[in-house]
């Protein structure tokens, strides 16, 4: 193939190889992406940063106290509205020129970002710099995951994107204990002690940005903007051309092109602006996708792990833990969360997106529930501890120390079990879902929707955390099981399946009228009954269309009760209203 470079390995890789190496690239960004996360937790603890931010200060026995937790609060925060335009950049930059040459913007802007942190040298300084750095963060968040599904299989896509997010916390993890580390450097009073940390990030991005070059462009996207010989190619070699595999790799293609036609007609207007309102995407529903996306991921961060992430220090001094002892329960947390990721490898394919929601969503809510109530009982026993020392009372002080301990590692225990259940469950659809549901058309600019609500929810929340923490102590624990209980029927009544199904059949998913889930379910069965040529290639292993003559194989029959119409003509020369119904509409 003349069009790819020789050095590219697509060259030398072929099927499961390739993927891995391909997940292997996407995982280093996620990784960077959990460090960048993880990294701040112990950045705010760090007694140089506090002093230069002038947020507070450090006392030796208390640890971190916060006099101003809005500018601490907004130094977090800002990122996030760098993700927020970085992602809507991305997206844009990924439909016109591709998935890997955005990777490699993404990966540059990030390094100047994170220059820019590590030299900072007052609050407006480190303000601007977060902003920076969300810039490049938000345009790989919009790409990777875009680029991971395109080319996986569908009947493993959830697997790969799972893997990611392990690596997602194992960024958490080596970003929480290299700063841990780095305290014990000149007594923790160095700039070292967050500078370093802040800095290390540039190493994988720096990789990222030299390696990506290597790897293929997504076969979808090639398709898209009509260089197919490549596509073929690439996609060749990522399903096989031999033996079993002979037929699957043109089955897909014609699949993809199938759909990328119908969706050419079918979309008039591309904008943000147009696929938020729906505006001009007929049968298509692009802005109730692009609605789902945005509060899934909002809902993501709302559920609590935001507060967990970036507050766990303080989460355990309200649980009763001491500073030093705080930071140890901390990091052992994210090691449990990391390996926690692993179930969802197992189980995201085999039991789907939605049940995994379920799950998360109770085991969640439960222990935030529970973790409050610990705090509460931990709280009040202390105060008895105070009282009954103030009697001279030391046998009933000690009684009651040991009743706050005891309350104090349950409460632990329940942010163990939340960040367990979290890491098997909600980590990973919020970002696999936005990746697999929207057309091929705008599939980049819609999974950038998705990174638009994260950036909404982690923002908020991040700016909002210091303050509900000072005012609601434990309490906070109860607004996060409360989310966890709305996400339920949320995601029940309006989120359909994706597990299993091909992304070109994700159009017939989505073409039901109405947003509920069981209306969109019975109208795919429908829409897949009448229309067998339009996406079934790749779920069945061969092609409805002839790979020598290009013709279908075999005509379709008009059924009674309704058939999806695909008429060119329609398109080009109705009117307005037509055009919303030309490409997805029933007969009767």
């Amino acid at each position: 193939m003349d069009k790819i470079s020789s050095w590219n390995v697509v060259h030398k890789l072929e099927k499961r190889k390739l993927l891995i190496a391909i997940n292997c690239v996407a995982g280093l960004s996620i990784f960077f992406f959990g460090y960048d996360q993880g990294m701040m937790g112990g950045v705010n603890n760090a007694k140089d940063y506090i002093d230069i931010m002038k947020f507070g200060y450090y006392d030796p026995v208390k640890g971190p106290v916060i006099t101003d937790t809005i500018l601490q609060g907004g130094i977090v925060s800002i990122y996030y509205l760098g993700t927020l335009v970085g992602c809507l950049i991305g997206g844009s930059f990924g439909e016109r020129y591709g998935r890997i040459k955005t990777i490699a913007l993404g990966a540059a802007w990030a390094v100047v970002g994170a220059t820019l942190q590590c030299s900072a040298q007052n609050h407006s300084w480190m303000i601007g710099a977060r902003l920076v750095n969300g810039l490049g963060t938000g345009m790989l968040n919009a790409i990777i995951p875009v680029w991971a599904t395109e080319t996986a299989e569908h009947t493993s896509r959830g697997q790969f994107i799972a893997i990611e997010f392990t690596l997602n916390i194992f960024g958490v993890v080596v970003a929480y204990w290299l700063e841990y580390g780095c305290t014990f450097y000149q007594g923790g009073n160095s700039s070292f002690v967050w500078r370093f940390p802040i800095a290390f990030q540039i190493l994988p991005l720096l990789f990222l940005f030299a390696i990506c070059w290597l790897f293929p462009e997504s076969p979808r996207w090639l398709t898209k903007v009509g260089r197919e010989d490549e596509a073929r190619y690439i996609l060749g070699r990522l399903r096989g051309e031999t033996g079993a595999d002979l037929g699957k790799a043109e089955a897909e293609f014609q699949d993809i092109r199938n759909v990328a036609e119908l969706e050419r007609k079918t979309v008039s207007n591309n904008s943000y602006y147009a696929m938020f309102f729906g505006i001009g995407s007929g049968k298509l529903h692009t802005g109730r996708r692009v609605q789902l996306v945005i509060w899934l991921q909002i809902m993501q961060e709302w559920i609590g792990i935001a507060g967990v992430t970036i507050y766990a220090p303080t989460i355990f001094r309200i649980a009763g833990i001491s500073n030093s002892k705080a930071q140890w329960v901390s990091g052992l947390n994210d090691i449990f969360y990391m390996f926690s990721t692993l179930i969802c490898v197992f189980t995201l394919d085999r039991i789907g997106r939605r049940w995994t929601l379920y799950w998360g969503s109770v085991g969640q809510g439960l222990a935030m529930f529970l973790a409050g109530g610990f705090s509460k009982l931990g709280e009040i026993a202390k105060n008895d501890e105070t009282a009954a020392m103030a009697a001279g009372n030391a046998v009933l002080a000690h009684h009651y120390s040991q009743r706050a301990a005891g309350f104090g590692d349950a409460a632990v225990a329940m942010v163990y079990l939340f960040t367990f259940v979290f890491g098997a469950t909600w980590l990973t659809v919020p970002w696999l879902y936005p990746a697999e549901i929207f057309p091929l058309e705008v599939r980049a600019k819609g999974n950038a929707w998705g990174v638009v609500g994260w950036s909404i929810g982690n923002g908020w929340l991040c700016l909002l955390c210091p303050v509900m923490f000072k005012a609601l102590n434990e309490k906070t624990y109860y607004i996060f099981g409360a989310c966890n209980a709305i996400t339920i029927p949320m995601v029940w009544a309006l989120y359909p399946e994706s597990n299993q199904r091909t992304l070109e059949e994700m159009d017939l998913l989505f073409a039901a009228d109405t947003p509920w889930n069981w209306d969109a379910e019975r109208n795919f069965a429908l829409l897949k009954e009448q229309n067998p040529d339009i996406v079934q290639a790749a779920a069945r292993g061969n092609s409805v269309v002839d790979p020598e003559t290009g013709l279908p194989q075999h005509r379709r029959r008009s059924t009674r009760g309704g058939g999806l119409t695909v008429n060119p003509l329609d398109n080009r020369d109705s009117s307005p209203d037509e055009k919303e119904t030309a490409t997805f509409k029933h007969e009767m």
